[in-house]
């Protein structure tokens, strides 16, 4: 799914590629009882937010070089350090992941414990609910723009995820998007509404920057793997660049699960865009205080989507999971603002049966 060496030397990907990448590991999974990891022991003294941020890349979009703010000279290690600034240690800022595959990547200073039969982690966004959908026999739906969630655990202690250690997170509609109660309206609205695992989009740096509406309609281009491209629009509201400022490469590429199109415009006139939100397991998906903004460990499978056991995780990804245009509201762009440790804070959530 994402290019895990980027985590470690993203030049080294920006020359092979010029892009980030997203891949799929496909790895043997763990077991309780095969002796491969050891269980993890309840910290002592640890805190239950990020201490580390290991990579940020954001994809295409509105708040890109905004959230956090780029500054001329910045690199990516200076990226990382205001990513930390906005989102570790309980600042509760706030960050933007832009368009389809832009991504963060975070670490702790212990390792989360897997606590069978509860949650074990909670990811804070800045989802909320429509005060006031045309639709009054719409589901809950309003500002819901997922992330898929990828953990690893550091079963070698090199204090860094290594390619093999990395597992996806497997919400809702991994498990069956027709579930999702906002699925035929979605269908009905012309929405692409399947799920594939194999997704892939390039984003093309812009020449130069827009001036007229003519030229903002047809800004950045983008391709997928599935025969389908476009423009990311510049709108009325954002003037910096949208592509992310610090990365060298004219092409920026990420790979891994695309969901559904969960945005739909309710007013029939392009006014009232309503983005639904899953059933459960994404990021930004659902409001910080409702449970299930929570994730249990348990839900972690492997590249060919079985289910994986891992004792904890010491580091959390978290990508933008849907690629849609919403008319004036811009792209789909999951927001990131904290991820928490469920145990450390003394919460006990029970998992879904």
């Amino acid at each position: 799914m994402i290019g895990i060496k980027s985590l470690l030397k993203h030049s080294a990907v920006v020359a092979a590629v010029c892009g980030v990448s997203f891949l799929m590991c496909g790895v043997t999974s763990c077991s309780e009882d095969d002796g491969a990891v050891p269980p993890v022991p309840q910290p002592d003294g640890a805190t239950a937010y990020i201490t580390r941020v290991l990579d940020f890349m954001p994809a295409v979009g509105q708040f890109t070089n905004t959230m956090p703010a780029y500054e001329e000279g910045d690199t990516q290690e200076t990226m990382n350090e205001k990513v930390l600034a906005a989102i570790g240690n309980n600042n509760r800022g706030l960050i933007s992941l832009g368009g389809y595959g832009g991504y963060v990547t975070v670490g702790f200073d212990h390792t989360i414990e897997n606590k069978p039969g509860l949650r074990d982690f909670r990811v804070l966004g800045n989802a909320f609910y429509s005060a006031s959908n045309p639709n009054p026999d719409a589901p809950v739906g309003g500002s819901c723009e997922p992330g898929i969630i990828r953990v690893a655990y550091d079963k070698n202690k090199n204090g860094r995820p290594d390619e093999d250690e990395w597992y996806e997170i497997a919400g809702s509609a991994h498990e069956d998007p027709a579930q999702e109660a906002w699925y035929q309206l979605a269908e009905d609205s012309g929405n692409d509404v399947n799920l594939y695992t194999d997704y892939e989009i390039t984003y093309y740096r812009p020449a130069q920057e827009p001036e007229t509406d003519e030229e903002k309609q047809s800004y950045i281009r983008w391709e997928d793997n599935r025969g389908n491209s476009g423009y990311k629009a510049k709108n009325a509201f954002h003037n910096q660049s949208y592509f992310p400022q610090w990365f060298e490469g004219d092409e920026l590429t990420f790979r891994g699960t695309c969901l559904p199109q969960n945005g739909i415009d309710e007013s029939g006139q392009g006014s009232y865009f309503i983005l639904y939100k899953f059933r459960y397991g994404y990021a930004d998906n659902e409001t910080n205080t409702n449970n299930e903004s929570s994730i249990d460990i348990d839900w972690a499978v492997d590249g060919k989507g079985q289910k994986v056991y891992l004792p904890g995780v010491d580091f959390v990804m978290i990508y933008t999971g849907v690629n849609q245009e919403n008319g004036w509201l811009g792209e789909c762009s999951t927001e990131i603002s904290g991820v928490e440790d469920l145990h450390v804070l003394g919460e006990e959530i029970p998992t879904r049966e």
